[in-house]
This record gives structure tokens, sequence and C-alpha cells, in this order.
């Protein structure tokens, strides 16, 4: 068999079907009561920094990163990160998450990227869970509340609500 090389490009408008195809076959119909899912609800992503993974032209994985507010510290919500299930451990997620955290430091849109999700994985990309002063909207395992700071004391600065910023 034919070893097809992956292609990371920014999300394109067109993907966005396919994009939520990916998701329902991912995490099914509970995603949308998640709270991080929730968040994102209310604020658009940002398109210069969410990405999908191909295989030929097979959409395979997305990451999105949406504005939202820290407390009054800007940051971004991270997620979902989503791989083809039958692509899964062949390092998608992986150049996904480089990828996207390369633009956010490259243009510089906010200091701190947030995500819910299991430690040990997001540990190898410089996440650690986030203090208690600061909370999503809702019930979260504070264990899988992360943060990667991209300025330095912007997790000391967010305190407080976790919210959207609105469109």
């Amino acid at each position: 068999m034919t070893e097809l090389s992956l292609l990371i490009r920014t999300e394109q408008p067109i993907d966005s079907e396919a994009i939520e195809r990916l998701h329902e076959r991912a995490f099914g119909p509970g995603r949308f009561a998640r709270t991080a899912s929730r968040l994102r609800e209310g604020a658009p992503h940002l398109m210069d920094l969410s990405f999908t993974a191909l295989v030929g032209t097979l959409l395979v994985g997305s990451v999105r990163l949406t504005p939202v507010l820290a407390g009054q510290e800007p940051a971004l919500m991270l997620g979902p990160l989503t791989v083809e299930p039958a692509f899964e451990n062949r390092g998608i997620g992986g150049a996904l998450m480089r990828r996207s955290l390369e633009a956010a430091r490259e243009k510089g849109h906010h200091s701190l990227v947030l995500l819910v999700g299991d430690e040990p994985y997001y540990r190898r990309f410089g996440f650690k869970r986030v203090p208690r002063d600061l909370q999503l909207p809702g019930p979260v395992n504070p264990d899988r509340f992360l943060a990667l700071e991209l300025a330095d004391g912007a997790l000391l600065r967010a305190k407080g609500l976790v919210a959207a910023l609105p469109a």
C-alpha cells in the first residue's frame, strides 16, 4: 500500500461541513453539552489560527482556536482537536497542535491558550493545570482544565471566569 503524505493547512470556509461530520464521528451528539463547546458557541473561531490535516483530499483532522477572556486576560480556547478515528495514533493531532500554537505565537494574538483535555497528552506541548482562581462557566473536572502561557505571567493575571468574546 502506498503511504500518503499529510498536509496541514489553514482551515478554509469550504471545510466546515467536513469538520462538523468529523466532530460528529469523533465525539457524538453529547459534544454540544460539554462546557468547552458551550463556551465556544458564543464566538467564532479564528480562521488564521485554525488548521486542518489532509491525507490526499480526505480531511482527517482539525484544530480550532477561539478568542476568549480569562477574567480580564485575553486568551484563546483550543479545541476541539479532532482526528478521524481511523487515523488516530499517527501523529496527526500533535502536528495540528504544534502548527496552531506556532501560529498563535507568530501572530501575537493572545498571551494564554486554554483547553479541557488529558494532561498527560497535552503536557508535551507545555500545558499545565489551571489554578483554581480561574474557572470555566460550567462543570469541568479541574484536573482537565489546562493552560499554556505564550507570554510570561499571563496565567497569574488570569483570574475569575472564562467568557467568550462575541463576534
